[in-house]
């Protein structure tokens, strides 16, 4: 069984540097994905959000459109393929590495959201109950965000446990490590 644990520094650490993003990379990179999904058949609008989130700038491309239960998919498993789609396009052609993040109809948002409301509540439980506390399978994405939130909680640990898609977020209490 492999377990990751995760640091209120390591947590902290940016896991992708983003190279500098003028207004310029910015219309390419909304016109490949305005091309992408004008492709797969879908009419869309691309807005383009700008957010400062832990001394790191979050580039998010929302895609507007009435057909967003196609794009999303079960899970948000099409999405995520489609945000690797247009990674790969925008980066095959450009040299910049810029990173950034694709949402549609703002599912993405609400459902961090949503994940940060159960971390924080299974965090409480913890700390209520003293014990650790075991939250569902979660994706790599989801998972991440759970330590990050966590992370600036000094009372409380957590840590990843099992394989695959089995693989989970352990919250306890800093006090039983």
């Amino acid at each position: 069984m492999r377990i990751a644990r995760y640091e209120c520094a390591h947590a902290n650490k940016k896991f992708m540097e983003n190279e500098k993003i003028t207004p310029e990379i910015k219309e390419e990179i909304k016109k490949a994905i305005e091309e992408l999904v004008l492709k797969m058949g879908f009419s869309c609008e691309v807005e383009i959000i700008e957010t400062q989130n832990q001394e790191q700038e979050e580039l998010v491309f929302n895609i507007k459109t009435e057909e967003s239960s196609y794009l999303i998919g079960q899970y948000g498993v099409n999405l995520q393929a489609l945000q690797h789609m247009a990674r790969i396009i925008f980066r095959g052609k450009t040299e910049n590495k810029a990173n950034f993040t694709l949402d549609v109809n703002s599912y993405r948002q609400e459902k961090n959201e949503s994940v940060f409301a159960l971390a924080k509540n299974m965090a409480q439980t913890s700390l209520r109950e003293g014990r650790a506390v075991v939250m569902r399978p979660m994706s790599p994405y989801e998972r991440r965000l759970v330590h990050m939130e966590l992370a600036k909680n000094d009372q409380i640990k957590t840590e990843s446990t099992g394989e695959g898609e089995d693989r989970r977020v352990v919250i306890k209490p800093a006090n039983l490590v």
